[in-house]
């Protein structure tokens, strides 16, 4: 096979890089830090040989750990990642949900004692951006998340799929604390479920069931009948929550690292 004619160069001001054979693009990267420390690669249409290249010149600029996602059908897209040096981290599945109450179960949900749902747009933004780091922390794939106040903002209250009667805070009504919540965001297309979660002490009271409830309910009344959701497959409580509300699953993803360690070993 001839040496390869690709040159890489950064595209400032952000973390891309593009790939050219003499004047002609070949390809692109993007690296990305997410608030749990861990930096991403998403690939653009690559000339098989650029692939390499870009990766060794985002695994130079930033020396860490780099991961990225693909379907677990792409077997010539997980070959590509494997001689690239990446290796299984975690796998995850996409599920459909519907919303109607009868298909749910949840047409008669109680609200907890004790506790009072409000929206998101009435919350505390600290409290709130504190009760979404804890959540994480028990979210395969999210360990070690910590917002930036700037950034939890833009990415929750500036955001255009941002919907106050789906993005719900079940608040101690003794303490006042804030104990979940449930996150529906609404973007073009299907609705989609961010996260649902409850702090450890006030779990097994029914508290994620009267959430999605009410959720659920506002997007059933709007004619959207059903919701996407994404849950780790070792999550086998997150995974029973929602196929118990009769959720289908449609497609499974992986998730791959690259360790700094095993870098230089690599060849494509």
């Amino acid at each position: 096979m001839p040496p390869s004619t690709v040159r890489v160069v950064r595209a400032p001001p952000g973390l891309v890089w593009r790939a050219w054979d003499a004047d002609q693009a070949v390809g692109a990267v993007r690296a990305f830090l997410r608030p749990d420390n861990r930096w991403f690669v998403a690939f653009d249409t690559c000339r098989a040989d650029s692939y390499q290249p870009l990766l060794a010149a985002v695994a130079e600029n930033v020396g860490r750990d780099l991961y990225t996602t693909a379907r677990d059908t792409d077997e010539q897209g997980l070959d590509r990642l494997t001689r690239l040096g990446f290796t299984v981290s975690r796998r995850e599945s996409n599920y459909l949900i519907p919303t109607d109450p009868a298909a749910t179960g949840l047409d008669a949900v109680p609200e907890p004692e004790g506790m009072v749902i409000i929206s998101a747009a009435d919350a505390d933004e600290e409290q709130l951006r504190v009760l979404d780091d804890a959540l994480r922390q028990d979210v395969p794939g999210t360990a070690g998340w910590k917002w930036d106040p700037g950034d939890f903002r833009e990415e929750t209250f500036d955001s255009d799929q941002f919907d106050p009667a789906t993005y719900l805070i079940a608040v101690d009504t003794d303490s006042c604390d804030y104990i979940g919540l449930v996150r529906v965001w609404n973007g073009p297309g299907r609705p989609r479920l961010g996260l649902i979660g409850v702090c450890r002490p006030y779990r097994r009271r029914g508290l994620a069931r009267a959430l999605l409830a009410r959720a659920f309910r506002v997007l059933h009344e709007r004619g959207q009948t059903v919701v996407t959701a994404e849950a780790d497959d070792a999550n086998l409580a997150s995974g029973s929550l929602l196929l118990s509300l009769g959720a289908s699953r449609r497609a499974r993803f992986v998730e791959v690292v690259r360790r700094v360690a095993d870098a230089g070993e690599a060849a494509i």
